[in-house]
């Protein structure tokens, strides 16, 4: 099974998040990972944008009904018309998620992860738990992400 890492954030994500997110997309798309993300804009795009530059595969989970409400960094859009409760899947459909600042629906994301034993790394993001691992920079992040998600691979 490929490796898949989610990456959420805001969607009115600030130039710096969208900076680190592409960035973070590109190391993804270079470990042979998926991306997986919510498929809008800002860090979700701009993650799409640096994976799709190095080659790597996307994946959007959106919230409504359209496929054309995806970003155009997307491989594989899944359209769920589910609203909010998207982000249920977005979790739970990661072997490792890294969160890049971030609002409410990444909170929330962040707690279904959690909850379900998932590891998030997190970038400047919210600070509500111990199990949340700290990260200073993309490359780092990335790299605790991979290892992390190839731990839960091998044990389930």
């Amino acid at each position: 099974m490929k490796t898949i890492i989610g990456i959420i954030g805001a969607a009115n994500a600030s130039e710096e998040e969208k900076k680190i997110s592409e960035e973070v997309g590109v190391l993804i798309a270079r470990r042979k990972c998926f991306l997986l993300c919510g498929g809008m804009g800002g860090v979700m795009e701009a993650a799409c944008r640096g994976a799709k530059s190095a080659g790597g595969t996307t994946i959007g989970i959106l919230p409504g009904t359209k496929p054309s409400c995806v970003n155009s960094f997307v491989d594989i859009p899944i359209v769920t018309g589910m609203g909010e409760a998207r982000n249920v899947i977005v979790a739970k459909s990661s072997h490792s998620i890294i969160a890049v600042g971030g609002s409410f629906g990444t909170l929330s994301e962040i707690s279904f992860a959690l909850k379900s034993e998932i590891p998030v790394i997190g970038l400047d993001t919210w600070d509500v738990s111990k199990k949340i691992i700290k990260s200073t920079n993309p490359e780092e992040a990335v790299e605790i992400a991979f290892e992390l998600s190839s731990l839960r691979e091998k044990t389930g």
